[in-house]
């Protein structure tokens, strides 16, 4: 072989060695009963706060310890245990994207991504009216009429 296939192949072999590391990245959403039968495995779990149990978060004893409660869309509930500082906004946002690994019962959480509701969702109406006092030139330019 030439100098130039060798080299050609081994820069082959490296690509498609970065690629696969790469892509053990790339994973979908889990529910909360598929992260259970991946148990120890890394997941990303997509569920929402169950505002029926409470938060457990004392800054003053220990600032890097979480605990609550998630439902996922089918309803299935687990106990989240977060070792980092609480999200700011986490009772307020509307979905909550956790990854990290189920131990048991408990999905031990490494990062969390908060979902909050969006601000762009609203009438277009609603936000002319808001800016009425803005004059209709404003107002037009603003919603990007």
């Amino acid at each position: 072989m030439k100098k130039m296939h060798i080299i050609l192949l081994v820069v082959i072999a490296a690509v498609i060695a970065g690629l696969l590391t790469w892509m053990k990245d790339l994973s979908t959403y889990d529910t909360v009963a598929s992260a259970r039968r991946k148990d120890g495995r890394f997941v990303h779990l997509i569920a929402r706060l169950d505002r029926s149990a409470p938060v457990v978060y004392d800054p003053i004893k220990d600032p890097n310890f979480l605990s609550f409660h998630a439902l996922d869309s089918l309803g299935q509930r687990t106990q989240v245990v977060y070792r980092n500082a609480k999200p700011v906004d986490l009772e307020r946002s509307e979905r909550v994207v956790m990854k990290g690994r189920m131990q048991g019962e408990i999905f031990e959480c490494s990062e969390i991504v908060l979902k909050c509701p969006s601000k762009y969702t609203e009438d277009p109406g609603v936000q002319m009216r808001r800016y009425e006092g803005a004059g209709s030139d404003t107002a037009a330019a603003l919603l990007g009429s």
